[in-house]
């Protein structure tokens, strides 16, 4: 009978420790399973694929490739949209003047096909397979999303601005009472 008595504050003990050990941790208030449901591999939030290049139809295909490849490779894909093109004038001249030869108008496409959620393994091989595939005269750039991203994407309404420039000249808009 000694022995049982004996044995009992011991047991009371531990368990007593362990449920204290629980009480005092700095998870108070979170349960330990969720700290196993954390993903064991890092996770990239956002990321926009940028893709640029003079010829349109080309781009257009390598977007929609890009798009594909992603979606191949269980990689979710938010949105995929295009800015609108920058026109460049380019000049030639003749040698040793300062007479123009040729003149040029370049349009430069731009494509951006954004990512989210992928994980620290499937980035590495998503751009690999990227630049394997990537056409002569494309440039690709991986960055993280920013809301300016967002912006640039739409193209102002030159005419509303400027009859809204007008109505203001002329004393703005008229209050009823």
């Amino acid at each position: 009978m000694l022995s049982k008595a004996k044995s009992f504050p011991i047991l009371a003990n531990r368990v007593f420790n362990i449920l204290n050990a629980r009480k005092f941790s700095s998870d108070l208030h979170e349960p330990d399973y969720l700290k196993e449901m954390e993903p064991k591999i890092p996770i990239y939030n956002t990321l926009n694929i940028q893709i640029r290049g003079y010829d349109y139809p080309i781009l257009e295909n390598y977007q929609k490739f890009i798009h594909r490849i992603a979606k191949n490779m269980d990689v979710e894909v938010e949105d995929a949209w295009a800015i609108p093109p920058q026109v460049l004038q380019v000049s030639t001249f003749k040698p040793q003047s300062d007479i123009v030869n040729n003149q040029y108008n370049l349009n430069i496409y731009e494509r951006t096909v954004q990512i989210n959620d992928c994980s620290s393994l499937e980035l590495p091989m998503l751009i690999r397979a990227i630049e394997a595939s990537q056409p002569m005269g494309v440039t690709v750039n991986i960055i993280p999303h920013e809301p300016y991203h967002e912006e640039a994407r739409y193209i102002p309404d030159n005419e509303l601005k400027q009859l809204k420039q007008e109505l203001d000249d002329m004393g703005g808009p008229l209050k009823k009472k």
